[in-house]
């Protein structure tokens, strides 16, 4: 835009509309954003945007307890607590110790357009999402994404340049995570819910791990017959089930799964031989009442 005052004289300039608009023009946001996008690259750390794929979403709660996670782009993000994790750290309450650590990731526009954006289908388009996952591999944490943040900074000329995500640590419930990423999906190995399953003797060959057979080794549906003959899909093995326990769970890294220890325990203190523990009261077949 250019101005002029010929020939000269005292003047007040009183139209800026035309100034507004050069401060907030295509070039100058182009500008920010190229800033933001080397800073983010400069500073910033390498991770993995884990999208989530819905299975069987429960419209009532809003959740899906049978999320798969199928893949894992890495990005940079600029990571915005220096001093540390965010939240209340580790609490000992009465279900245990809890780990509560957040932390809030910045990635830039562009970049997760390019890639993780144009590269996955996500289930709302065009930015992070809620309840997608990142891996932070400097840490080795697995955090889920709580909320997004679209207004921070606030339109600097007149656009947003990043997303701004506040995570928390992911608490793993027997989701599916076949990523690619040897780390992450470890997570699934280590903590799923498994069982000890004996077999009679008399089978062929033997189970791959984590391959389906008749269910899952890990993320089990449905149950067992006894006898059953159980064959692996992808090693061709088979044998026939002798016996199994639902509740005692094999595979929990810190042995804290105490269900089968409970059921164990819960017959010295209640008698389940008798038709009704709570009393008589009220029955047609007692007579001493």
């Amino acid at each position: 835009m250019a101005f002029q005052n010929t020939p000269a004289s005292d003047f007040v300039f009183s139209d800026h509309s035309n100034l507004l608009k050069a401060n907030g023009s295509a070039q100058e946001q182009k500008f920010m954003e190229n800033l933001v996008v080397e800073s983010i690259e400069i500073y910033g750390q390498d991770i993995y945007y884990v999208p989530r794929s819905l299975v069987n979403r429960d419209t009532v709660f809003g959740e899906d307890s049978d999320s798969q996670f199928d893949s894992a782009r890495a990005i940079r993000a600029y990571v915005n607590n220096v001093e540390g994790w965010e939240g209340q750290g580790e609490l000992l309450s009465k279900f245990g110790v809890r780990v509560e650590d957040k932390t809030t990731f910045i990635f830039s526009r562009e970049k997760f357009k390019e890639k993780v954006d144009d590269l996955e289908v996500l289930n709302v388009e065009g930015r992070p999402n809620e309840g997608d996952l990142i891996w932070f591999p400097t840490t080795k944490h697995l955090f889920q994404i709580q909320f997004v943040e679209a207004e921070k900074p606030f339109y600097q000329l007149g656009k947003g340049y990043v997303w701004e995500c506040q995570c928390e640590l992911f608490e793993y419930s027997d989701e599916d995570l076949d990523t690619g990423i040897a780390e992450i999906d470890a997570i699934e190995t280590a903590f799923a819910n498994a069982i000890t399953i004996n077999f009679a003797a008399g089978g062929s060959a033997d189970f791959t791990i984590g391959e389906i057979v008749a269910g899952e080794v890990f993320n089990r549906s449905g149950i067992f017959t006894i006898p059953e003959t159980v064959t692996g899909q992808t090693s061709g093995a088979a044998w026939t089930t002798a016996s199994y326990n639902t509740l005692n769970n094999v595979n929990t890294e810190d042995s804290i799964d105490q269900n089968y220890a409970f059921e164990l325990a819960d017959d010295d203190i209640l008698d389940f031989s008798e038709a009704n523990p709570f009393g008589s009261v009220g029955s047609t077949t007692d007579t001493t009442i």
